[in-house]
């Protein structure tokens, strides 16, 4: 019993982190008119996907999120996807 938990525990330790996406990818700005990229860190539903789905840093996360916010206040993200 103990053994069995012991191996789950170990098993998940070991995953490897994701890396942020704009620290591999310096040239690519944090912008709410680029919707591209913005795209990459929602759901299928439309939600903002936690840090810990995207591999984004603290900062980074707080910028795309904001980023977010900003394009569908404006339209250019959709709130919510109806079809999913």
């Amino acid at each position: 019993c103990l053994r069995a938990y012991r191996r789950r525990a170990d098993s998940s330790r070991s995953r490897r982190r994701q890396q942020d996406f704009f620290l591999q990818n310096k040239d690519v700005v944090i912008d709410y008119k680029n919707a591209e990229v913005l795209r990459r860190f929602l759901s299928p539903e439309g939600k903002v996907l936690p840090c810990r789905r995207t591999g984004l840093t603290a900062k980074h996360q707080r910028a795309v999120t904001r980023a977010i916010k900003r394009a569908r206040s404006i339209g250019i993200l959709p709130f919510a996807n109806r079809e999913a």
